[in-house]
């Protein structure tokens, strides 16, 4: 199951990527909403092979996943690597500088099932994927905005 979204960003490439490399950001944010996240592989500066264990309730259960960076080619992409039990997850983020002060960010997000009840799961969430989608391109959207909104501020 995959979802992608596209977005344009008032703001330069160098100060997108710059927020989407704020790493501990993002944990917060999954600490907040519930999540417990934990870094394994610590590096000094973001690079590929940093490593996260986490932990959430999904669909009323409780479920564990390591995430790895397996890409960081700064600041073109970003690629993240998702294993959890039964499901593989694959996460892109690439941006495209459209001009000095506008930046196209593209998401993508993608599930597979490697077990029957993730199968399940899967065949689930495909029942409710317009709903899905449109909840994951507004929250890319709303990310953006807020995005923009720090530059404009900072500027």
């Amino acid at each position: 199951m995959k979802f992608t979204s596209k977005e344009d960003i008032e703001a330069p490439v160098d100060y997108v990527w710059s927020q989407l490399s704020e790493f501990e950001a993002f944990e917060r944010s999954a600490i907040r909403r519930g999540a417990e996240v934990h870094r394994v592989v610590d590096k000094p500066e973001p690079q590929a092979g940093m490593t996260w264990d986490a932990k959430f309730e999904l669909r009323g259960k409780e479920r564990e996943a390591q995430i790895e960076l397996v890409t960081y080619d700064e600041p073109n992409e970003m690629v993240f690597e998702t294993e959890s039990a039964g499901l593989s997850g694959y996460c892109e983020l690439e941006l495209v500088a459209l001009s000095p002060r506008r930046t196209r960010l593209s998401v993508s997000f993608e599930m597979k099932p490697r077990t029957l009840p993730a199968r399940l799961l899967i065949q689930s969430l495909k029942l409710a994927k317009t709903n899905l989608t449109k909840r994951f391109k507004l929250r890319v959207a709303d990310y953006a905005k807020d995005m923009e909104d720090r530059y404009a501020r900072s500027a």
